[in-house]
């Protein structure tokens, strides 16, 4: 029997080896590529280890539009996008999970019911309102309309409903005020929840493509994604300078769940399972 256990076990994390190399796949595509003449990309039988690399490719691509400043860009964006996003889905989730008054479950019902519309909806009513704002090519037209959505709502206010009330309402009467209770006493019980939604957002926000295209078009004020299409010309797309330039746009995402992947699973794991 104890044999019989062993081998399922060893075959279970085989399995479970392969399909992560399966899911690994890509990334270690867009590497190979990056490290390729443009002539070989495409070349078969395909060559995993390019021999010699071109390591070239990289300060090549980097050079040829200026990056650092779609970087920069992109940091900007993504660090307030992220900043605001979590403090006012905190607040909310706060608000949803701590509170009682009247509406309070229809409230959360409609904004559940905001994630069930496609972006392609609320693309144009949100342009036309960035255009009478005058925010085209500003970051304010980047940030504002991304700083608030209904998932980060409902990530806080699912982990928050696991905080015993009993905290908030000792709290309440030693004195702290509503904030003073959110910032000192909960917040630092919820730093899963923070983290996971953070890296959520950072993720999203970095990777957008759509929105930007539609309402930047001063070069000075384009993010990464964004940037990345000026490879492709009319005949041709220099895929191993869009794949050097993907490589390096990988890494802060890569080191933020290698430094917090402990909180990340953590609030992945508790956040949605209380009602």
């Amino acid at each position: 029997m104890a044999r019989r256990f062993g081998l399922l076990y060893w075959l279970g994390v085989l399995l479970v080896a392969a399909w992560g190399l399966v899911q690994l796949a890509p990334i270690l595509w867009m590497i190979s590529t990056s490290l390729k003449p443009l002539n070989r990309i495409f070349a078969l039988p395909v060559q995993w280890i390019p021999r010699p690399p071109q390591w070239s490719n990289y300060p090549q691509a980097w050079n040829e539009f200026p990056f650092a400043r779609y970087f920069v860009n992109s940091f900007i964006v993504s660090a307030s996008v992220t900043v605001l996003n979590v403090f006012l889905a905190g607040l909310a989730g706060y608000s949803l999970s701590k509170y009682r008054y009247f509406g309070q479950r229809a409230l959360f019902i409609a904004i559940l019911s905001t994630l069930m519309l496609p972006i392609e909806v609320l693309m144009v009513p949100t342009f036309l309102i960035v255009k009478a704002l005058g925010w085209l090519n500003t970051y304010q037209g980047l940030v504002i309309p991304a700083v608030a959505d209904a998932f980060g709502v409902f990530l806080m206010r699912q982990f928050m409903l696991g905080l015993p009330d009993s905290l908030v309402e000792a709290a309440r009467i030693d004195g702290a005020g509503e904030l003073g209770t959110y910032f000192r006493i909960v917040v630092p019980l919820i730093w899963p929840a923070v983290l996971t939604l953070a890296i959520f957002t950072w993720r999203e926000t970095w990777d957008a493509f759509v929105w930007p295209f539609i309402i930047i078009s001063d070069d000075s004020l384009r993010t990464v994604p964004i940037g990345l299409q000026r490879f492709q010309e009319q005949y041709v797309t220099t895929y191993n300078s869009v794949m050097a330039i993907s490589t390096i746009a990988m890494l802060p995402l890569v080191l933020l769940f290698f430094f917090f992947q402990r909180a990340f699973i953590r609030g992945i794991a508790l956040s949605g399972l209380k009602e």
